[in-house]
């Protein structure tokens, strides 16, 4: 009872700083119920003057709440499923900009990993060059047989890992409490949303886990000429330090300075794309934060992409989808696009396939034979996720990643050449995968991991027998002798039931009570 108070009285914190900075404004009431509209329209008393025209009015309210919040708000940018397309688009302009914690923190949070003096490791160890929310990054020389060899330091943040793990368990109270509320926060699967958060978050502040995504990246792409990533330092590197290479580059959002240095932005383009694509689509493995500020372009013209904190994975089932998808869209076989929607399982039997591919076709015609500056990804991925929720397709966390990073990349792209064509660029990726995979020698392929797979299933054939022998004569005896349940637990099932649907609504009154005294106050 006192964890849920607590969980409350953070909420309401968050709830007000995000009235005030006129977040709510965005809340289209029409479909709520009437006890949300009324928290709506209290809500919105809080609004300061002129937040409601304020673009950047959700990232001013994410800054504000704090490092957790940040995170957060970086994270529902690659959600637009959920906060819509205008929200997303305020907080892809979130800076993850913080105050550099101080130079003799790191310097001993350094000397404890290291377990050494740092001048033992280090010829010099600069001040902090970036700052974030989770860590910060400081250029050093580390000394080495060859000679000094500049690296980039990064450092976790001291006291981070509470401060996320309060700020999680109240957002987790708030996503259990959304879907109590509202259908469409279960068919947007909130608590699953926060849970996918909190392992990011986890994994993000565990370097070494950050230096593995970076190693198996380099793996994956050691045959791309054009693209690679820097190499993590792994004797100088444990949970709350990274030491990699040092990046001399351009970054991608400096038009200037790409011409200055004599490189083809065209080229660029293409490599962006089709890079990602090749990630995607061959690997099932990718950089899901490819915003400008994390690519390069070093003095050999290699794409190089840093921070690889946030990281995409998808399955040979989805690389398949995605696959058949995009050749679908270049063939303008909408029909098939349909199929394999139903073939994979994301939209209900129930519909119907001719009428799924009629509302692909509104997709795709709009944005055939186009070229990138005549082509608003953000527009066609917003027309996508209103045909989800109309055919009853529940979100798939890593596929709306993966659209996302496409409409962050298509827009990379769309800078360095605005006449990219988006198609042509990308059919060469994705009929290499398909002929790969799905032609006769990837179909042999299949083939072996079927059989591969049924002979495991034979192995494990007599454990499963007795396994299944045991479970029918259990349920034979229970059958034989009756179910019941004692009447004390059926007693506190409903007490249960009952106990649930006064915290409900009666953390509902708190919150309203809440902004009211806060109007009352002035805010």
């Amino acid at each position: 009872m006192f964890g849920a108070l607590v969980h409350i009285a953070r909420n309401i914190r968050a709830g007000y700083v995000l009235a005030r900075e006129g977040v709510f404004s965005r809340v289209d009431p029409h479909p709520l119920p009437p006890m949300a509209q009324l928290g709506l329209k209290i809500a919105r008393m809080f609004e300061r003057s002129g937040a409601e025209n304020d673009p950047a009015r959700m990232a001013k309210a994410m800054a504000r709440l704090g490092p957790s919040y940040v995170k957060f708000g970086q994270f529902l940018a690659t959600r637009p499923d959920i906060v819509g397309f205008a929200a997303a688009r305020d907080l892809e302009a979130l800076q993850d900009r913080m105050e550099a914690f101080p130079q003799e923190l790191a310097e001993a949070t350094l000397t404890e990993t290291l377990g050494r003096p740092i001048s033992a490791v280090f010829a010099e160890f600069g001040p902090p060059v970036a700052a974030a929310s989770i860590a910060q990054v400081h250029k050093a020389l580390l000394k080495t047989r060859q000679g000094d060899k500049p690296v980039a330091v990064k450092i976790v943040r001291p006291g981070i890992r509470g401060r996320f793990a309060r700020d999680l368990q109240a957002m987790r109270f708030a996503a259990r409490l959304a879907e109590a509320i509202s259908p469409e926060a279960r068919r947007l699967r909130m608590r699953e949303v926060v849970e996918t958060l909190a392992r990011s978050v986890t994994i993000e502040m565990d370097l070494r886990l950050e230096a593995a995504a970076l190693s198996e990246l380099a793996e994956n792409t050691e045959r791309d000429e054009e693209f690679r990533v820097p190499v993590p330092e792994w004797d100088y590197t444990d949970r709350d330090v990274l030491t990699m290479e040092w990046i001399d580059g351009i970054k991608l959002n400096k038009l200037e300075a790409i011409d200055a240095a004599g490189h083809d932005r065209e080229i660029l383009s293409r490599v962006v794309l089709q890079s990602f694509l090749r990630q995607a689509i061959r690997d099932g493995f990718f950089h899901a934060d490819m915003h400008p500020g994390n690519l390069f372009v070093d003095a050999q013209g290699k794409l190089v992409a840093i921070d690889a904190g946030i990281m995409g994975r998808i399955g040979f089932r989805e690389q398949r989808f995605l696959a058949e998808i995009l050749l679908g869209f270049i063939r303008r076989d909408y029909l098939r696009v349909a199929q394999v929607h139903f073939e994979a399982g994301y939209v209900p039997r129930h519909h119907s396939v001719l009428d799924f591919a009629q509302a692909i076709r509104a997709i795709g015609e709009p944005i055939h034979n186009r070229r990138a500056d005549q082509i608003s990804m953000a527009r066609v991925l917003g027309l996508l996720f209103e045909i989800t929720a109309i055919f009853d397709m529940e979100t798939r966390t890593e596929l709306v990643m993966l659209q996302k990073t496409m409409v962050v990349v298509e827009g990379v792209c769309r800078h360095l050449d605005p006449h990219l064509d988006i198609w042509k660029v990308s059919d060469p990726v994705v009929r290499e995968w398909i002929e790969r995979n799905l032609g006769p020698v990837g179909k042999i392929e299949d083939a072996g991991r079927g059989l591969s797979t049924l002979a495991g299933i034979a192995a494990r054939a007599p454990d499963m027998a007795i396994r299944a022998e045991r479970l029918l004569t259990q349920l034979e005896r229970d059958t034989e002798n009756g179910l019941s349940l004692a009447p004390r637990s059926i007693e506190r099932a409903g007490e249960a039931g009952a106990w649930r649907s006064r915290l409900l609504v009666g953390a509902l009154w708190v919150i309203a009570i809440a902004l009211v005294v806060g109007v009352v106050n002035g805010g």
